[in-house]
């Protein structure tokens, strides 16, 4: 299967760049059937869309010609939610339709708005951007819709997720109404079908390309269990591991990059960082250092890297768990693009289970966790990948043999080798030692099982001791218990009730601790307090064993009655210097003061 559907010119340029066989929404989009009408596409990312809609838009705005026409007013529109999928988009349109002329202007955030300006009133037959800076220009009448013939809105729903449905109305709206509008998203929730029956013809074609089995065909998905402190080495032990091209890590959140980018540079690894609060300067120099090779990991969120397109971006680590399986979706769609093979590892905390568990099911894939690979594997994989290096077998040049000659006296083949290994290994991170939360449970095995039920003790038969401390001494109920346990070595359960009283404290002894006590009776103690057994319980306490062990507390009285004042009365307010309390002066003979405004009648 081949472009034979595609316009001519833009076949060429198909051919030029080495495309053979189209993908499925290609072929979707670009049916002959479908020509010049309203599409809603379901296509997942990576899958050739920026390709797709451009065949698309070539029968509406070329028609048979080979050729533009000189540029004026914008013919197309194609809308993206971030500059770096605009830039993308704009990119790969001027080679598709370098051979008929187009002129492309983009205009993103970050740039220079006034150069933007100066290419609009040049003219453009498409215009590529941002929501925000196209609706910026629209409104300084810098950008006029009204020819415009097509409209392209890529990644919709990324779009209405970062809130710019006003702006996407906006443009919408200042297009002709007869325009011809092409809708992409990888998936199709309720605003995106809303936005749709708002903003295109009724009889709109719902394209779905995302069948089951063919989401996930060029991506090999991994779950990773992993303990919570050790996901930092985790994700160098998979980078060592897999030694993709290039490789991207997810974190939740800005100080997440910053702390995980400063891990990986710490070890070695060649790492750019991408979150939103990077300038465009910033963000560009590190796409750059991606794309030619000076740094081979990107640490970023979920905002800076939507729309990222990396060449041979191998590898997709999940440090942070996404938010839901749309997300996940969207961050492992980054790989395994343009048929090219992709590993997306998910790593799975032991605290976050089932967390996991449910964005693999909403996302449709099926898995069981593994370990992270350990550094001896990592190792093992460092041997097989030095005996499969090319430079084993290639033939050595006449400078090479000399300075090999000189290298091998008085030298044996052995340490020769020793330090060709070393020399390969100083040049890569070290692997980590790693724990697996299945090797080692979160609770000890072998540790004594606890009592469930605290231990009861029987006072039947216990004994009263009392202690020459009291409530004026400042005697408390937990000072008492600690300084008995304290010198006489028994438990708090094995005294009962501690009844406090102003010049004198009453314990009572289970029946095991009577002859500790006793002992410590006879022996005395290091804080000068009498102790000798009671004849029986406070006179306050009815006599007799308790079967049950008392509750502690002291003799005071209960409720809101407070004790009598050594014989005296109750308090009262006494009068003031004698006299009866307060009461107002009469006023002359005058009725007592009434407030004027409460008795003052409406007018």
């Amino acid at each position: 299967m081949s472009f034979s559907q595609a316009h001519p010119a833009l076949a060429r340029a198909l051919a030029a760049r080495g495309y053979a066989d189209p993908t499925s929404v290609q072929l979707a989009v670009a049916a002959p059937e479908l020509a010049g009408a309203d599409m809603l596409v379901s296509a997942r990312t990576g899958s050739g869309k920026t390709v797709a809609f451009g065949m698309a838009l070539a029968e509406r705005l070329l028609g048979p010609a080979e050729f533009f026409a000189p540029a004026g007013k914008p013919l197309a529109l194609v809308v993206a939610p971030t500059r770096e999928l605009a830039l993308q988009v704009a990119g790969e349109l001027a080679w598709l339709y370098g051979e008929t002329g187009a002129r492309l202007v983009c205009c993103v955030g970050g740039m220079d708005p006034r150069r933007e300006q100066r290419q609009l009133a040049q003219g453009a037959h498409i215009v590529v951007g941002t929501p925000g800076r196209l609706c910026d220009h629209l409104d300084r009448r810098n950008l006029d819709l009204t020819d415009v013939v097509a409209v392209v809105l890529d990644e919709a729903d990324e779009m209405l997720d970062l809130g710019f449905r006003e702006d996407l109305e906006k443009l919408l709206g200042a297009a002709p109404a007869d325009r011809q509008t092409l809708l992409f998203s990888a998936t199709l929730p309720a605003d995106i079908v809303r936005l749709a029956r708002d903003f295109m013809r009724r009889d709109a074609t719902r394209v779905d390309v995302a069948e089951d089995g063919e989401v996930h065909a060029d991506i090999d998905y991994h779950a990773v269990r992993v303990f919570p402190h050790e996901i930092e080495k985790a994700v160098v032990n998979l980078l060592r591991f897999h030694d993709a091209i290039t490789s991207l890590v997810f974190c939740g959140t800005r100080e997440g990059v910053k702390r995980l980018t400063g891990a990986l540079l710490e070890r070695g690894f060649s790492v750019v960082a991408l979150s939103g609060e990077m300038g465009q300067g910033e963000r560009n120099e590190a796409l750059s250092a991606l794309r030619d090779g000076r740094a081979r990991v990107c640490v970023a969120t979920d905002v800076a890297a939507r729309g990222l397109d990396v060449p041979d971006l191998g590898l997709v680590v999940h440090a942070d768990l996404p938010h839901d399986s749309e997300v996940l979706l969207h961050r492992s769609g980054r790989t395994g693009r343009a048929g090219r093979k992709g590993v997306s590892v998910l790593l799975v905390p032991s605290n976050r289970r089932r967390r996991a568990e449910g964005l693999l099911a909403g996302a449709g894939i099926e898995l069981f966790s593994e370990a992270a690979p350990s550094a001896e594997t990592i190792h093992r994989l460092d041997e097989e990948r030095l005996f499969a290096d090319p430079l084993l077998s290639e033939e050595m040049g006449e400078d090479e043999r000399a300075f090999a000659s000189r290298l091998a006296e008085g030298r044996t083949a052995e340490e020769l080798a020793a330090a060709f290994v070393r020399l390969a290994r100083t040049r890569l991170p070290a692997p980590e030692e790693i724990s697996d939360p299945v090797d080692r449970p979160l609770r000890r095995t072998d540790a004594p099982e606890r009592p469930k039920v605290r231990e009861t003790v029987d006072f039947t038969g216990s004994a009263w001791f009392r202690l020459s401390v009291g409530r004026r001494d400042g005697a408390e109920v937990k000072r008492i218990l600690a300084f008995l346990c304290r010198q006489s070595g028994l438990k708090g359960r094995d005294f009962g009730a501690i009844r406090l009283a102003d010049g004198e404290t009453f314990a009572e002894v289970a029946p095991s601790g009577i002859a500790a006590m006793e002992r410590l009776s006879a022996a005395g103690n290091d804080e000068k307090v009498i102790i000798f057994r009671a004849d029986g319980p406070p006179s306050a306490t009815p006599a007799g064993p308790r079967k049950d062990k008392p509750r502690r507390e002291d003799d005071r009285p209960k409720g809101k009655a407070k004790p009598p004042r050594d014989g005296k009365a109750p308090y009262k307010e006494p009068s003031r210097d004698g006299k009866p309390p307060y009461k107002e002066p009469p006023r002359d003979g005058k009725p007592p003061y009434k407030d004027k405004k409460k008795d003052r009648k409406p007018r």
